[in-house]
């Protein structure tokens, strides 16, 4: 007799860390497209918009400490599920923050919860794949660009509506909290952290407890850091600048500009659906070579080319090759211990959101031409950091199940 795919553990584990994936990504897209309301709702200049972008990387750039310890105090499972509701929240704060100041709180704020849930998660998609030994770190990461493209065709749809960021973002609210629902149904339990239980057995036996000291992370885990930031800036600035590019420097029209988004967000998910079985043929350390190097060259002859239609093809390049990049890195790092995950994750999401305010700063400097040559130059260091990471091997079986349905 045919059990159903929904009792499948995999399956059932699956569905669960995507609405994960799914809600970090729709949180990030939330805010972000209401950037421009939240201008002039604060009267905000320019180079205020940028510190407040910047201070959603500062918090999940100072993060690190702070999750380590949540990660072996809570586990994944609670640390996601915490983290989770503490962004949909944070929406609701920033809709109804009075002033500046207190914008730049929540948003340092904001990525501090962004880098606890990116740990979380990515934590639970590795031990799906250890336990059942599939693929699938690559088809959850397509859930986030999902999330992303969610939260556009809402915002879209809100703002025509209406123009009330409160309103928009209770939605997003309610969204998020049915997300995070169907999450709780299937996450994997994880023992409460060693160090904790350490220190109660020592406890209890009359012993003195024995703290964990921190300690230097190894070569390989900063070689794996510095691919992850390079990674996570590229993909990052593409969303956030492709359309001014494509409008500003190629010259498109007002309604081809968006397309630039869409060709980046529309081929990441597309690699991302197909990664997991390239990840099973040729191996997590060639694909990231192979696709960072694709991503670079690809965006670099574009930009060398000048007009829209060679822009179009170099974003393609760029989303097709930089899509496997932390799918990859973050399933090596959490086989060198959650420790290792969390300092990988916080840089992921450091470059992920510190990235767009530094290629702006780079563009206000020379040119957005320039910007966007930078965002190459990230892509090709990805495949220098590639060929000094020691991959192990990921598990032999791809996921057959593209999805849960």
């Amino acid at each position: 007799m045919r059990v159903s795919r929904l009792h499948d553990p995999f399956l059932r584990g699956q569905l669960a860390i995507a609405a994960l994936f799914l809600s970090l990504g729709f949180q990030y897209a939330t805010w972000a497209a209401r950037i421009p309301a939240i201008k002039a709702d604060l009267d905000l200049s320019a180079a205020e918009v940028g510190v407040l972008l910047m201070a959603a990387g500062v918090g999940a750039a100072v993060s690190f400490p702070a999750v380590a310890w949540l990660m072996r105090r809570l586990g994944s499972r609670r640390l996601g599920l915490l983290s989770q509701l503490g962004l949909a929240l944070l929406l609701l704060a920033l809709a109804a923050a009075p002033n500046y100041p207190v914008a730049l709180l929540v948003m340092c704020a904001d990525g501090v919860l962004v880098g606890c849930l990116n740990v979380a998660m990515n934590a639970q998609g590795s031990a799906l794949e250890t336990r059942h030994e599939r693929n699938t770190m690559a088809k959850l990461h397509a859930t986030f660009s999902a999330g992303s493209l969610l939260a556009a065709l809402l915002a879209s749809g809100m703002t025509a509506a209406t123009g009330s960021v409160a309103a928009h973002f209770g939605v997003a609210v309610v969204l998020l909290a049915a997300l995070g629902a169907l999450a709780r149904t299937g996450l994997l339990d994880d023992e409460a952290p060693a160090a904790a239980a350490g220190v109660a057995g020592t406890e209890a036996a009359g012993e003195k407890p024995v703290r964990r000291r921190w300690t230097l992370p190894s070569t390989l885990t900063l070689w794996m850091c510095c691919a992850m930031v390079f990674g996570t800036v590229a993909e990052g600035a593409m969303n956030d600048w492709s359309a001014l590019y494509l409008e500003d420097v190629a010259e498109a029209s007002a309604e081809l500009a968006p397309l630039g988004i869409a060709v980046v967000s529309g081929m990441m998910v597309v690699a991302r659906l197909f990664a997991d079985g390239w990840r099973a043929r040729w191996g997590d350390g060639r694909v990231v070579l192979l696709g960072s190097a694709v991503a670079a060259t690809g965006l670099a002859l574009a930009l060398v080319s000048g007009g829209v239609a060679p822009a179009l093809a170099g974003f393609a390049c760029m989303g097709l090759g930089i899509a496997a990049v932390t799918p990859c890195v973050y399933a090596a790092a959490a086989r060198q211990g959650s420790d290792a995950l969390t300092l990988v994750a916080a840089m992921g999401t450091t470059g992920l959101l510190a990235g767009p305010p530094l290629i702006g700063f780079i563009a206000g400097a020379s040119s957005l031409a320039w910007g966007m040559g930078a965002v190459a130059a990230s892509a090709g260091a990805v495949a220098l950091c590639s060929t000094r990471i020691r991959w192990t091997p990921a598990p032999a079986v791809p996921d057959e199940a593209a999805s849960p349905a």
